[in-house]
């Protein structure tokens, strides 16, 4: 009679284990990146329509992102690229996944010298406009796309990419100091009066949004300085800029956590909310926004290099954890290594190409509030 009831206790016990092993595998897979982060800022992921398609995936964004920006649908030439041409069908179809599902969305973004609507620059005989015509038709852009989507879009990518890179471009007729500004098709033209103006157009449209100007490369100290006296020269003049966006296009080497720190303490001298608006981190050298790189190597990433990546996620972290006074958002740039504009050879993000975390995924997620503190 002992020995059976020594093994009901024993089969009972077994039972009870495996039930809390279930409930831990349940909590497991609901407990996502917007639980944890829920004291600290939102967690976003930039999407396409192909991924509003896949019932599976938006079961990922779903459990772990509680903001979402459009990758590529809400670019100035995708969205608007003829005159009179509009083509809001992939914008609207993940526009609409996030107000049936009640999550806001980062607009990206208004003004871009890469993928934007170039034939604003040009008259109906090919030649070039004046610059109060330029103004005229992105101000109209501006104010149609922002009040399309103001009901659902809390801050905007107002102005991407205007600084130069290193010590800033010089101009070919120039023997002076080196411009800070990129000297794209749109700067040449306006001047940097383009910061004012696309500002204020953004500001007239939804006078309730986010503002921000956003950037690759901000936590390098050349870059940094450029961006935090141009955002502050603009302040100062009754600029309505509220934010500075960071893009985190860094890699398993670079930037330091030191860099990265000193960048966002120093733009909370200027702006009340910083944003890490495109988070990706490489496996090779190189990082930045620039629309050429490489792809990886399709044969994997060694492991002294993922172990590279993976503590380089844990450091950026525990950084904006840190600075979550001032860090409002942070979003991943793409859902999946399948998806990254990086390509999946460079292994970039937190779930692979078969849309499974990583290791890394729960490095971010699992961390101990107690480690911050150290």
């Amino acid at each position: 009679m002992k020995s059976s009831i020594i093994i009901l206790s024993l089969v009972l016990a077994a039972l009870s284990a495996t039930a809390q092993q279930t409930e831990t595998a349940v909590a497991d897979t609901t407990y996502g990146y917007k639980d944890a982060y829920k004291d600290y800022f939102s967690i976003g992921v930039s999407l396409s329509a192909r991924n509003v398609r896949s019932a599976e995936q938006m079961d990922i964004v779903r459990r772990n992102f509680n903001s979402v920006t459009a990758e590529n649908a809400m670019k100035p030439g995708v969205i608007h690229p003829k005159e009179n041409v509009w083509r809001w069908d992939d914008a609207d179809s993940i526009a609409n996944w996030c107000r049936r599902n009640g999550v806001k969305m980062r607009g990206h973004c208004l003004c871009w010298h890469e993928q934007f609507s170039n034939w604003m620059f040009t008259g109906s005989l090919g030649n070039e406009v004046t610059k109060e015509v330029f103004y005229q038709r992105l101000r109209n852009h501006i104010h149609t796309v922002v009040g399309r989507y103001k009901d659902v879009v809390y801050a905007w990518d107002v102005l991407n990419e205007a600084i130069a890179d290193g010590d800033g471009d010089r101009l070919p007729d120039d023997n002076g100091e080196p411009s800070p500004y990129r000297q794209s098709r749109l700067f040449k033209l306006c001047g940097e009066e383009l910061v004012r103006k696309v500002f204020e157009f953004a500001h007239e449209a939804d006078p309730d949004a986010k503002l921000f100007y956003n950037d690759y490369n901000a936590a390098v100290p050349s870059k940094r300085d450029h961006i935090y006296n141009m955002v502050k020269k603009m302040k100062d003049d009754g600029v309505p800029i509220d934010g500075i966006g960071m893009q985190g296009h860094y890699n398993a080497w670079w930037p330091s956590a030191e860099d990265v720190e000193a960048a966002i303490s120093k733009f909370s001298e200027i702006v009340d909310e910083v944003q890490v608006t495109e988070l990706d981190i490489r496996t090779t050298n190189e990082m930045g926004g620039q629309l050429q790189f490489s792809q990886g190597n399709a044969g994997g990433v060694p492991q002294h290099i993922a172990e590279m990546q993976e503590r380089q996620y844990a450091n950026i972290f525990r950084i904006v954890r840190k600075w979550r006074n001032v860090v409002t958002n942070v979003t991943f740039w793409n859902l999946s290594d399948a998806d990254s504009w990086l390509g999946a050879g460079n292994s970039p993000l937190p779930f692979d190409t078969d849309y499974k975390p990583k290791s890394i995924y729960y490095t971010i997620r699992d961390f101990n509030p107690a480690n911050d503190r150290r």
